[in-house]
């Protein structure tokens, strides 16, 4: 609920400005959630305020919390790969050990030694293929889900935008009204003073 004008203390100006999109983002959904700002007459319509403020609070929010899950999947992705890499190398070592054995048999049966080394790389040749692949998939998974973290950051730059572009708003408004009234009464005195005593 907004504040009446004996109820506002007026905020400092730093705490009032909303930062530029190129400085880091300092205003939380609390700070939205709570936002007063001081009343003026024929100002806008305090529960619409309110509610927009509100909203775009709950979206402020919903994107931290989308941008938290995308982080973490981002580590647990990363640590898939790191297992797959582990894997790699494990499949290495294995095809280095098929081919020391494949030697140490082809002393006493050449042929029975090449069917063995041709059956343990056929194994490894497909497991490293298939971890390539996998690990080929996760690299897609994590390009995908940084670009869905960069869509997030930027609707999140274009609500606070929006956010400052309704007080820039707000402040115009107010401003204008107050011209026009000096206006106003500046003609009634003028057209109060040409009257013939």
């Amino acid at each position: 609920m907004l504040k009446t004008d004996d109820q506002t203390h007026t905020p400092h100006a730093d705490q009032r400005r909303l930062p530029s999109p190129e400085r880091h983002m300092t205003i939380t959904p609390l700070d939205m959630r709570q936002a007063r700002f001081s009343t003026k007459v024929r100002g806008f319509d305090k529960v619409d305020v309110t509610a927009f403020l509100q909203e775009a609070a709950e979206g402020f929010e919903h994107v931290l919390r989308e941008n938290e899950r995308l982080r973490q999947e981002i580590a647990r992705l990363e640590g898939s790969i790191s297992q797959f890499r582990e894997l790699e190398g494990s499949l290495k070592n294995t095809l280095v050990n098929a081919q020391k054995v494949a030697d140490d048999m082809r002393e006493n049966a050449v042929q029975e030694s090449t069917r063995i080394v041709r059956d343990a790389e056929g194994r490894a040749e497909l497991l490293l293929q298939k971890a390539q692949a996998r690990a080929e998939d996760v690299e897609r998974e994590i390009d995908g889900l940084r670009i869905k973290r960069l869509e997030a950051e930027t609707s999140l730059e274009s609500t606070i935008s929006a956010l400052h572009n309704t007080l820039d708003f707000i402040r115009d408004q107010g401003r204008r009204e107050r011209e026009e009234r000096v206006l106003r009464h500046r003609t009634r005195i003028a057209n109060a003073s040409s009257v013939p005593a």
